[in-house]
C-alpha cells in the first residue's frame, strides 16, 4: 500500500525506531542544520529527526527521512533499490501484441501503467488553511543550513526540499523539480533553476513570448512524489506519472487557487506565485551537496501571490553538505533505478556505481563485458552523449568480473590496469552548473579511462598477466577447517 503523504512515512520510521524526536526547542538558523550533519554523518545515516520545537515558528520540521539506504526502500517500498529498477524494465521490454493471447497477457501491465496516471481532486489537506491577503514565509520554520549563505540583508534562508511545479506554455506538459528556493522577505525568493532543468527551459520560453510564468512550490508529500522530482528522468517525462509508477497508485493533484498550476494535493504546503520574465536578483551563495558553496548569481525572482497548508503542518527539510548526506541515499536509489534503462541502450553494461564522494556527477565507475578493441572507449563516449551523464567529469570503466561496489578492490584493478597515455581520453564538453573548478561555467574539459584488460589491437606489446587466485580446493579445505586454526 503507497503511503498517502509524508505523515504515514514518518510514523512507520517512528514503529520502527528509526525516526528520533527531538523535543528541547532547536534554531532554524544553523542549529538545526549542525544537529542533523551529526546524524547524516553518523554510522548508516543515523534516523530521521523530528523536530517538535522550532524557534520562532509553530510548525515542527523533519530532516533526514532519506538518509539510508534502509529508509530509502522503505521510501518506495521495496526490498532492494534494485527491484524499481526491475519493473521499470519489465514494462520497456515488452514487445507489441501479435496475437489475441499476447494482447491479454499484457492486461496486467497496461493496469500497471493505468494505475500511474494522476488523478485530479477538488479538495486538498494541503489547501487547509488558505493565506492569499497577505502571505508571510517568515512565519514558517525554513532553515539556514551554513553560516555563509545568502545575502548582506537577509537571513540566508533557503527552502531545500522543494517541489517547484510548472507548466510548458506551448504544450502544456507539466514539470515538477527540485530547485533550491532563496527566500529573500516574505513574500520574494529565488528561483535557482540550472539551464539545463526542464522548469527553465519553461521560463526560457515565456521570456521569450514576453509572458508572466506561474508557478508553485510544494513541500511535503508522498515520499515518491519527492523522489521523483528529484530524478534524473527524460525530457517531457511527467515527474507525477513517474511517482504513480513508483508507489503503483495514482498521486492526486490539485489546482493551484491563484492559477491553473496543479500540485500534489497530499502536500503539507503549497507557496503559489509568479515570475516575471527578465527579472534577476543575485541569489546564494549556498553550501551546496558538493561540499562547497555555490556561487551567488542572477536567477530569477519569485513572487508568492498565496501560501496554503496544512493546519497541522509539518516541515520537511534537506541538509546538504559535504558527504555522506541525506541525498546521497537518494543519489544512489536513482543509480540503482535508472541503470537498466542504461543497460537498455549499453546491454554489455554489467554495473555502475556513482560514488557518493563524487557527488555524482564527478565520477562513474561502469564494468563491462568487453568483446573487442575499443569497446572501454566506446562505452565513455557513449555515456557522455546521454542524458545527464554528459556531466560525468571521470568515467572509468573495468571488465566484468570487477565489483564497481567494492572500491578497494577496483582502485586496485584500476591503477594496475592503465597505462596513462594508451588508456585516458580528455574531452571537453558540458558540466553540471555546481562545478566550480572548470575555467567556465557548466562547461570544461572530463577524463575517461579504459582500465580493461588490453589486447595486441588496442597496442599491448606482451601478454596480459594472469591475476592471483588460491586454488579452489584449497579455499575448501582452509573453508572446512578454519575453526581448527583457532580462530
Amino acid at each position: 500500500m503507497a503511503y498517502r503523504d509524508i505523515r504515514e512515512f514518518i510514523k512507520l520510521l517512528e514503529t520502527k525506531d528509526l525516526l528520533h524526536r527531538v523535543a528541547v526547542e532547536v534554531d532554524p538558523i544553523l542549529e538545526l542544520a549542525e544537529i542533523t550533519d551529526r546524524m547524516c554523518k553518523s554510522p548508516g545515516g543515523g534516523k530521521a529527526l523530528f523536530f517538535e520545537k522550532v524557534k520562532g515558528s509553530a510548525y515542527p520540521v523533519v530532516t533526514n527521512l532519506f538518509g539510508s539506504f534502509e529508509r530509502m526502500c522503505l521510501a518506495l517500498e521495496v526490498d532492494s533499490l534494485d527491484d524499481v529498477g526491475a519493473r521499470i524494465l519489465g514494462l520497456m521490454k515488452q514487445a507489441p501484441p501479435k496475437s489475441l493471447a499476447e494482447k491479454l497477457a499484457m492486461l496486467p501491465k497496461l493496469l500497471e501503467v493505468s494505475r500511474a496516471l494522476p488523478r485530479r481532486v477538488t479538495k486538498a489537506p494541503c489547501q487547509e488553511v488558505i493565506e492569499r491577503d497577505q502571505p508571510d514565509l517568515s512565519k514558517f520554520p525554513i532553515i539556514k543550513c551554513w553560516p555563509g549563505d545568502g545575502q548582506p540583508g537577509d537571513e540566508g534562508r533557503f527552502i531545500t526540499f522543494p517541489m517547484v511545479c510548472t507548466r510548458d506554455p506551448e504544450t502544456g506538459i507539466p514539470n515538477c523539480g527540485m530547485y533550491r528556493i532563496h527566500v529573500y522577505d516574505k513574500t520574494t525568493t529565488g528561483m535557482h533553476w540550472h539551464i539545463h532543468k526542464g522548469g527553465a527551459r519553461h521560463y526560457d520560453k515565456h521570456v521569450e513570448a514576453g509572458t508572466r510564468m506561474p508557478a508553485a512550490i510544494a513541500v511535503g508529500g508522498d515520499p515518491a512524489v519527492i523522489y521523483a522530482s528529484s530524478a534524473p528522468l527524460p525530457e517531457n517525462v511527467d515527474e507525477m506519472i513517474f511517482a504513480g509508477f513508483l508507489r503503483d497508485r495514482p498521486v492526486e493533484l490539485v489546482k493551484c487557487i491563484t492559477s491553473d498550476i496543479e500540485v500534489p494535493a497530499q502536500a503539507e504546503m503549497v507557496i503559489e506565485g509568479y515570475i516575471d520574465p527578465g527579472e534577476t536578483r543575485i541569489e546564494g551563495p549556498f553550501g551546496d551537496h558538493t561540499g562547497f558553496y555555490s556561487s551567488a548569481d542572477p536567477y530569477p525572482v519569485f513572487h508568492v501571490t498565496c501560501i496554503t497548508h496544512r493546519k497541522d503542518l509539518i516541515y520537511p527539510a534537506t541538509i546538504v553538505g559535504k558527504p555522506p548526506m541525506e541525498d546521497c541515499y537518494m543519489g544512489k536509489a536513482t543509480e540503482r533505478i535508472f541503470l537498466p534503462l542504461i543497460q537498455l541502450e549499453f546491454p554489455e553494461i554489467r554495473d555502475m556505481n556513482l560514488p557518493m564522494e563524487g557527488v555524482f556527477h564527478n565520477c562513474a565507475i561502469i564494468s563491462i563485458k568487453k568483446s573487442y578493441p575499443g569497446h572501454g572507449r566506446k562505452i565513455i563516449h557513449g555515456l557522455w552523449g546521454k542524458g545527464q551523464m554528459m556531466f560525468a567529469k571521470l568515467i572509468i570503466v573495468v571488465d566484468e568480473d570487477v565489483d564497481v561496489q567494492n572500491l578497494s578492490y577496483t582502485a586496485w584493478r584500476v591503477l594496475n590496469n592503465t597505462d596513462w597515455k594508451r588508456d585516458t581520453i580528455i574531452a571537453d564538453g558540458p558540466l553540471d552548473d555546481l562545478d566550480h573548478a572548470a575555467n567556465f561555467p557548466r562547461y570544461g574539459s572530463k577524463l575517461g579511462i579504459d582500465a580493461t584488460r588490453k589486447t595486441r589491437e588496442e597496442g599491448m606489446m606482451r601478454d596480459w598477466p594472469d591475476e592471483i587466485y588460491m586454488s579452489g580446493e584449497i579455499v575448501k579445505l582452509v573453508d572446512r577447517r578454519w575453526k581448527e586454526y583457532g580462530f
